[in-house]
């Protein structure tokens, strides 16, 4: 009988490693798909205000994740042996991230002043440590403070010009972080070591500005580190000053002379003659004045300036700060906005003298304005020169009243040759006119620059009664 051997494979020859090959693809798949929630990246975790003091002011936790996500987020506060719970938060699904706002006013009843252990912690949702997920805390050591600095008026003023400028002295206590008055979105901040005799005393000059009603109150407020705030209504009596409205007609040739030009986007020139004059009137308009306004938010935190500023030597005021004007085009209103300094006007390329000493804080293009400069005095006020044909000065110089900056020109949107004249205080334009008058400095500035008591400054300002006559009897 014979035997034959079979060149075929059995089944279980084959079967073997087949079966090992869908064990290894099945590995490898699921080590594929289980690999990322075995990550190890702790969650990321900030506070916002990052401080060792806690106060009434609201506290932000932000906590992120860019793995598995967030499973939980726990922040508690223990004082005195108790532990208070600000945040407790568990995510059913992943979270990326997770802004969460403590309001710690409503979470301090029973907590006294003192110190205190603030602990933030977050867990991911990862596999990674037997399951658990990786886990960040944060601890810090903590002072609870719930009482606000103190606020001691020294002198104000009596009066202040719509538009214009008052100025107070006052005293706030060493915890104090941040100082100043406030008024509608505006705030100017105090400046300590001004006042002679006086280091701890504080001089702010604010402004009630054009734009903020006359019906408006003027606030002065200091904040602490914990964010805990005092606040002290300022009493003045607001004297009116008209603002001039006018309406300006618009060419053609204006729009595609003057303004077209002023648009770095050829697109942005193409259009109707509205459409462009809005463009450069509106837009770039705002787009420069946002420029003005963060330039004139940084001052030398000490005065640079002395006495009155002076004007354009020979010039003639043609248009008025704060001038409310109407534009129109074909008889029709196109837009509106305000004419923010003076124009001054002598001779074609007159040369611009610094109405007073400071520092050149900006010096080139400012688009409508033309060439400008800005000159920074110290204690937030800037005066501000625009449309120059030439500029002699560059930022950084140091100027003296009376140097010459430049030329006066036609650049940027002006009509004719003349000069932009411009005052602003921390990023607010105020009316100029009074830093020209040397006696509103020495009434309003300088005895409080030298130390005198409200009560003086207050009798001093104090409208003077007439004299009485008297008649001597005839004999």
């Amino acid at each position: 009988m014979s035997v034959f051997k079979s060149d075929t494979p059995s089944r279980s020859n084959w079967a073997i490693p087949s079966l090992l090959l869908i064990i290894i693809a099945g590995l490898l798949g699921g080590a594929y798909y289980l690999w990322p929630r075995f990550e190890w990246e702790p969650p990321q975790i900030t506070l916002i205000p990052d401080v060792d003091v806690l106060g009434v002011a609201p506290m932000e936790i932000v906590v992120s994740d860019q793995g598995a996500g967030l499973k939980s987020v726990t922040a508690t506060l223990t004082s005195g042996g108790a532990e208070h719970t600000l945040a407790s938060e568990q995510y059913a699904e992943p979270v990326s991230e997770k802004k969460i706002t403590v309001v710690l006013s409503s979470k301090l009843t029973g907590v006294k002043e003192g110190p205190a252990v603030l602990r933030v912690s977050a867990r991911d949702r990862s596999l990674w440590n037997s399951f658990r997920g990786n886990e960040t805390v944060i601890q810090r050591n903590v002072t609870i403070d719930i009482t606000p600095p103190t606020l001691e008026l020294v002198a104000d003023d009596r009066y202040v010009n719509f538009g214009g400028v008052g100025v107070i002295v006052y005293k706030a206590s060493a915890d104090t972080a941040m100082s100043g008055v406030r008024i509608g979105d505006y705030f100017f901040p105090g400046y300590a070591g001004q006042i002679k005799g006086h280091p701890d005393h504080f001089l702010v000059l604010f402004a009630h500005p054009y734009n903020v009603p006359a019906d408006a109150k003027a606030t002065l407020v200091a904040t602490d580190k914990a964010g805990n705030a005092r606040e002290t209504r300022l009493v003045y009596e607001l004297k009116n000053v008209k603002y001039r409205k006018s309406t300006l007609s618009i060419s053609d040739n204006f729009i595609q002379s003057k303004m077209a030009p002023l648009l770095n986007d050829a697109g942005a020139r193409q259009g109707t003659p509205q459409e462009v004059f809005v463009r450069v009137n509106k837009g770039l308009r705002k787009e420069n004045e946002d420029k003005i306004a963060a330039i004139t938010k940084q001052s030398t935190p000490s005065m640079l300036w002395k006495g009155a500023f002076t004007q354009l030597s020979n010039s003639k005021v043609e248009a008025n700060f704060a001038d409310a004007r109407t534009y129109t085009y074909n008889n029709e209103t196109i837009d509106h906005a305000y004419h923010l300094g003076y124009d001054l006007s002598v001779t074609k390329q007159y040369p611009v003298e610094a109405a007073n000493s400071g520092t050149v804080t900006f010096a080139g293009d400012l688009g409508i304005y033309g060439n400008a400069v800005i000159l920074d005095h110290g204690l937030g006020l800037f005066t501000l020169y625009g449309h120059l044909s030439s500029i002699d000065v560059k930022a950084g110089d140091a100027i003296k009243q009376r140097q010459i900056l430049g030329k006066t020109g036609e650049t940027g949107l002006a009509v004719g040759d003349h000069l932009h004249y411009g005052v602003y205080l921390h990023g607010i334009a105020i009316l100029p006119v009074e830093w020209w008058d040397q006696k509103w400095i020495n009434d309003n500035i300088q005895p409080k620059l030298e130390g005198q008591s409200g009560v003086a400054i207050a009798k001093f300002q104090a409208p003077k009664a007439p004299r009485k006559t008297v008649r001597k009897r005839r004999r």
